[in-house]
């Protein structure tokens, strides 16, 4: 069996990139037809970044674009896109593709690229939970190209309350420092963004830190945070975040904040917050704003109104236009206009290695075999009973999933089938939880595994050809889940409107995927897997 994380790399290379570019028909309405006409004007069409990816960053270097995102509990860790113009955007690598670094054990959020014109490297900041002390810590890694490979360089600072969102930026002498934001929320407290002198090698602080600003107005409620250093003319100005993020409930905003000096005085705009929920994505926040052609644009997260947290925060992005008094404002119109039928995508697993698309938990080192018999995955009772799990982001409402299985060499116990894969709740941290349907040599079942217990929904005899299963999980308005099994060429229904809304994940959109259940010393024959967004 072959593992999976030393192997991305031969993936990338042996697969192609997957592209995030627009095409097909359009699954989601279009809203304020007048404002999308003004951003595909400007050449936007948001999302520019599908699916589940918070916290991007993006930075320029030469004619290049290149973006990350927040990975959270999924490897590989850290997405790398590359584009040309800041709305199509391919995958082309990882920052961590042989797995998380050996000091950090989960909480793989906020990553933050910069690039050393002088040096002609590439760092990453990013946060992650330190497993020794547990917690949260800032971090960075270094590549002499955006594609890698990358050197981790390990923890920077992590404050006993936790420290996050990393950024680097220059003062008005050339010299370099680190900011990021104190944790203090997670235990009642107010939310400092720091300052720190670094060296140029971006290993270790130097002298003291030195508070900028923190949550003090009242729009910001419980924290700011996510802050970004851009400069213009006399100014250093900073984006920033503020409210809750991530959950069913969250209200986040973004804000802007500008200094002549970078360790200030800070201040705050007074027609704060810049960016709010409009009709078609609200809790808007934490990005990075970069050039484009003389002006400058604004990536940053938001959740769709339409597809909201079953699917995630997604990419988009904005122009940004200025005020008399010189503040940096964003028309806050951001219309989704972006195509979803391009985001079908068929599997048969005859390559060298997985697709890239493909994830799994970063806490499992999950082993496979691909080829022209398809997949051979190893199952495992990892995962809160759920098995070994390979999923990959949901980017629509409504679509159909169909794995088609081969049991003849399964042995007694192993199950193997697709899934929803998300939480036991929506609280920070949940235990994973799932519903989804398998087959085995016992029979076909519908299950939901909730706190480490799977109950049974519904059965079926199987097929008399083992070697041919094809499974099916459909998906309505994200969180209605139906599932069946193909008989004698027709679909038999076995269980619909299956209710996955209470396990929607805190801080990420559901994956979907196949499981593969029982001893680690089986493995599960996948021949194909396809996903229609309908």
């Amino acid at each position: 069996m072959k593992n999976t994380r030393l192997l991305l790399l031969a993936a990338l290379a042996a697969c192609g990139i997957y592209s995030c570019s627009p095409g097909g028909g359009n699954k989601e309405e279009k809203s304020r037809s007048g404002l999308a006409q003004d951003e595909q004007a400007q050449g936007i069409v948001n999302p520019v970044l599908a699916g589940d990816r918070p916290d991007p960053t993006v930075v320029k270097i030469g004619d290049t674009y290149w973006a990350s995102a927040t990975s959270n509990e999924w490897s590989p860790l850290f997405p790398i896109f590359k584009s040309t113009d800041l709305v199509n955007w391919e995958l082309v690598t990882y920052v961590f593709p042989e797995g998380a670094p050996d000091w950090a054990r989960n909480n793989f959020w906020a990553p933050e690229l910069a690039y050393d014109e002088e040096q002609g490297k590439v760092y990453i900041y990013y946060t992650a939970r330190d497993k020794e002390t547990g917690r949260l810590s800032c971090a960075v890694a270094s590549a002499d190209s955006p594609e890698g490979p990358y050197l981790d360089h390990g923890p920077l600072v992590a404050q006993e309350l936790g420290s996050i969102d990393a950024f680097e930026a220059r003062d008005e002498n050339g010299k370099l420092y680190l900011l990021w934001k104190e944790d203090g929320n997670s235990r009642d407290q107010p939310t400092p963004i720091w300052a720190q002198e670094i060296n140029e090698s971006r290993t270790e602080l130097l002298g003291e830190p030195k508070e900028l600003f923190r949550n003090d107005k009242p729009w910001e409620g419980q924290l700011v945070e996510g802050v970004a250093i851009f400069r213009k003319d006399d100014y250093f100005y900073a984006t920033y975040s503020a409210g809750a993020c991530c959950n069913k409930e969250c209200n986040y905003k973004a804000g802007v904040a500008r200094a002549k000096n970078l360790l200030g005085p800070w201040e705050k705009y007074e027609k704060n917050p810049i960016l709010k929920d409009n009709e078609s994505f609200r809790c808007p926040g934490h990005g990075t704003v970069v050039e484009k052609d003389g002006d400058l644009y604004y990536l940053y997260h938001a959740y769709s109104t339409k597809s909201d947290v079953y699917v995630g925060r997604q990419g988009v992005l904005e122009k940004i236009s200025w005020t008399e008094d010189g503040w940096p404002v964003v028309a806050n119109d951001a219309v989704f206009s972006r195509e979803t039928g391009s985001l079908d995508f068929t599997d048969d697993f005859s390559g060298a290695s997985l697709q890239p698309i493909w994830q799994w938990r970063v806490t499992q080192d999950i082993s496979y075999e691909t080829g022209p018999e398809g997949l051979k995955l190893g199952a495992s009772e990892e995962n809160q009973q759920l098995g070994t799990v390979l999923v990959q982001l949901t980017k629509t409402l409504d679509y159909q999933a169909t794995a088609t299985l081969d049991l003849t060499a399964a042995g007694t116990g192993a199950e193997g089938g697709l899934a929803l894969v998300g939480a036991d709740n929506n609280g920070f941290g949940a235990p994973l939880a799932a519903i989804g349907i398998s087959a085995g040599k016992d029979g076909v079942k519908v299950w939901k595994t909730t706190q480490g217990e799977t109950s049974l929904i519904a059965g079926a005899p199987l097929p008399e050809d083992l070697s041919n299963i094809p499974l099916r999980m459909e998906v309505a308005e994200g969180h209605l889940l139906s599932f069946s099994i193909e008989k004698d060429g027709a679909w038999e229904s076995l269980a619909t409107g299956i209710d996955a809304a209470p396990f929607v994940p805190w801080g990420m959109g559901f994956r979907l995927g196949l499981v593969a259940k029982g001893n680690p010393s089986q493995t599960l024959n996948f021949k194909k897997f396809e996903l229609v967004n309908e």
